[in-house]
């Protein structure tokens, strides 16, 4: 999905929040080359001179190269905001406001670097699978902070099958709005038609 930027006011620790910013600065660095020249020719080590950091560094926070345009640095905040919704909130809308209110904030923050994320994501098969993945580490990340709200254990069926579903739905509808237009003004309500069509159950009824 999208990435939020670090802010200063969020319930991090200065030192995560330090990270978060070199994560931020590398993803920058990344997409300003990608513009100018192809994925597949952009080098860590371009990256690296680009981010002023060392390879080293763009390695130890983006493994996998994919990464600097689909991991979040925002995972851990997303994590945080969503412990820290109301306690009485249904989990479902507790998952549509943190990401929505996330994809809200980068897409005024960053309209363009959002924009080229959702190109390169219908364009390269490498950063479609990869997001696959990532999704499903997010999943797993929030997993812990679902079964926390719900009095459930971690690793129940249940609280998994519950956040795969969500973040596979709105991975879905990001994709499905980087497939049709990429409207920065439309990707808000398709996350929120993926969450509706989750709510509703997962009987698929005829279109009147």
């Amino acid at each position: 999905m999208a990435a939020m930027a670090a802010d200063p006011s969020s319930p991090l620790s200065l030192r995560e929040r330090k990270k978060l910013k070199t994560r931020a600065a590398i993803r920058r660095a990344a997409l300003a080359l990608v513009a100018e020249q192809p994925w597949e020719a952009t080098t860590t080590e371009q990256i690296a001179a680009a981010a002023d950091v060392s390879p080293s560094t763009v390695a130890r926070y983006f493994p996998v190269k994919e990464d600097i345009l689909l991991s979040d640095e925002g995972d851990e905040l997303l994590e945080a905001r969503l412990r820290a919704r109301p306690a009485g909130e249904d989990p479902l809308e507790s998952l549509r406001a943190v990401v929505t209110d996330a994809v809200r904030a980068t897409l005024a923050a960053e309209p363009e670097a959002v924009l080229l994320r959702a190109r390169l994501m219908v364009e390269i098969p490498a950063v479609r699978a990869r997001l696959t993945e990532t999704t499903a580490e997010t999943a797993q990340r929030l997993a812990g902070a679902i079964a926390d709200r719900t009095g459930r254990d971690a690793d129940d069926l249940e609280v998994r099958v519950f956040c795969a579903a969500v973040l596979g739905a709105l991975r879905e509808a990001t994709v499905y709005w980087a497939e049709h237009g990429r409207d920065p003004r439309d990707l808000v309500p398709l996350l929120g038609r993926a969450v509706d069509t989750l709510k509703a159950g997962p009987a698929l009824r005829a279109h009147p």
